[in-house]
């Protein structure tokens, strides 16, 4: 194992930016398709046999490089704050949001904004003022 924990440093984080950009890019290019998470989730079940491949490869592909990661190197520690219905709670939350702002973050941030998307490129700085609105609230009134 080896002290270097992926997210805990300006490298890490680069790195690991740079691979989300690769794999967006390489999707694109390969398949022409975006890569947003809700709507490779979304389309699974609706999606013609052909593309249903790449899309379960790609979300098996999600957990299970969280797992090799975590096997290379040794995960940080992780204290949950909320019981699991606040989690669940959340989760669902999130599923809603991302249907009404039409994709999730990870689409509109990465690919949305890298193709001038008008609807990414509100979604984004909204999604990043209702995250900052909700540290201060959390964190400074509460």
């Amino acid at each position: 194992m080896s002290d270097f924990v992926p997210g805990s440093s300006y490298l890490s984080s680069l790195i690991g930016g740079a691979l989300i950009g690769t794999a967006a890019v390489l999707l694109m290019a390969l398949l022409g398709r975006i890569a947003g998470i809700s709507g490779i989730l979304g389309g699974l079940q609706t999606a013609a046999p052909g593309d249903r491949a790449w899309r379960a490869a790609f979300l098996v592909g999600l957990p299970l490089g969280a797992l090799i990661a975590a096997l290379v190197w040794a995960p940080p520690e992780q204290t949950l704050v909320a019981g699991w219905p606040t989690i669940v709670l959340g989760g669902l939350l999130v599923g809603i949001g991302t249907r009404m702002g039409s994709g999730c973050t990870s689409g509109h941030g990465v690919c949305g904004l890298a193709r001038m998307s008008r609807r990414s490129l509100v979604a984004t700085p909204t999604f990043m003022l209702a995250a900052a609105g909700t540290v201060l609230v959390v964190r400074h009134v509460l």
